[in-house]
This record gives C-alpha cells, sequence and structure tokens, in this order.
C-alpha cells in the first residue's frame, strides 16, 4: 500500500482546507496510521511484524531500565495542534501523569518519542518528526533502523532543534546515560 506524504503546497480535503483533528477522528478505523502535519494527511499501512518486533522488545527493555516513576507506551496520540498529530511508536510518560481526554497526549509530558523506521516513512522518520518532535519541545527522540543492521540514532534537544543524532550499530553494547542509563545490544531488538 501507497502512502500519502505530506504536501506543503496543498490540502487533501476537497474543500480546499486543511485536516484538522476533529477530521481525522471522523475517518472509519481501517487498520492504517492516519497522522497530520501541518494539515497535510500522512497514511501509513499496518505496521511489519519486524516492526511490531522491535516496538516490544524496546518496550521491555525500557521497562526494566526505566526508574519507577516512568513507563514506556507504545502508539499512543501525541496531538501538538490542530493540525499536527503524530502516533510515536513508543515514549516514555511520567507514571502519575493522569489519562488523557480523548487518548490524546501532550508532547511536553514526554520524556522520548521513538520511532521505528520502514521504508514507507523513513522519510517522515528521517525528517518530518524530527523537526516536529523538536518545536513540540520533547526532549529526546529516538530512531531505531532494522533494516540497517539495526542502527539507533539518537537525538537530543537543544534549544528548539535536536543536537545531530548519535548513531550505535547492532553487535556492540550500547551505552546510553541520557535521558536514563540502559545497556543493550540492538541485535535483541531484531533476532
Amino acid at each position: 500500500m501507497a502512502t500519502i506524504e505530506p504536501s506543503r503546497t496543498r490540502t487533501f480535503l476537497p474543500s480546499g482546507r486543511p485536516f484538522t483533528i476533529d477530521d481525522l477522528l471522523a475517518i472509519p478505523d481501517d487498520g492504517n496510521r492516519y497522522e497530520l502535519f501541518n494539515g497535510s494527511l500522512l497514511v501509513s499501512p499496518a505496521p511489519s511484524r519486524v516492526h511490531q518486533r522491535v516496538v516490544y522488545r524496546l518496550q521491555r527493555l525500557l521497562d526494566d531500565a526505566l526508574p519507577p516513576d516512568l513507563e514506556p507506551v507504545a502508539t499512543i496520540n501525541m496531538r501538538v495542534s490542530e493540525k499536527d498529530y503524530y502516533i510515536p511508536d513508543l515514549v516514555v510518560l511520567p507514571m502519575d501523569l493522569p489519562d488523557s481526554d480523548g487518548l490524546m497526549h501532550s508532547p511536553k509530558d514526554m520524556l522520548l518519542a521513538v520511532e521505528v523506521g520502514s521504508p514507507s516513512t523513513k522519510m517522515r522518520d528521517e525528517d518530518i518528526k524530527v523537526k516536529a518532535y523538536a518545536q513540540a519541545g520533547v526532549p529526546f527522540y529516538s530512531r531505531v533502523e532494522p533494516d540497517e543492521g539495526p542502527t539507533l540514532y539518537v537525538y537530543e534537544l537543544n534549544g528548539d532543534r535536536y543536537k545531530p543524532p548519535t548513531m550505535y550499530k547492532a553487535g556492540t553494547m550500547t551505552e546510553l546515560s541520557e535521558p536514563f542509563p540502559m545497556s543493550f545490544d540492538l541485535t535483541q531488538l531484531v533476532e
């Protein structure tokens, strides 16, 4: 299935206006993932088995590594504005955070957002979401690329942008100190 990528010059509603979260919530559930970037609809097919394996295993690793006041949560709704809405593959939230209204979470509550790459989402994960999550104030963003061995890219917020990412490859222990200490071999995520 093809994906619809973002456009800065056109919208996808027949009326000519940008999509809003209300429009998005009116779309029937068809198994696809729908997100918004500046009012443009981003559509992704259901995640692959490898993608789901990486998310699940990383969530387990995070759960073991996190301090008791934090928890990893998969595929939550992140509302940035009426025209910007994302569904990170995994986020780290405070345990004492109340459940959000309408399953919408604010990026200001997130310590870490993680995306697991796939060929159909590569452009948005490497570019659009890096910029969007930084502008939304998410302190850390990580991107796992299963097709690259796998490879982990870790971004840390510096003002309203992320510093260039630190890259980690499979086959050696990945030692992270921020946003919390964690050690693992990326191979654990795919094998």
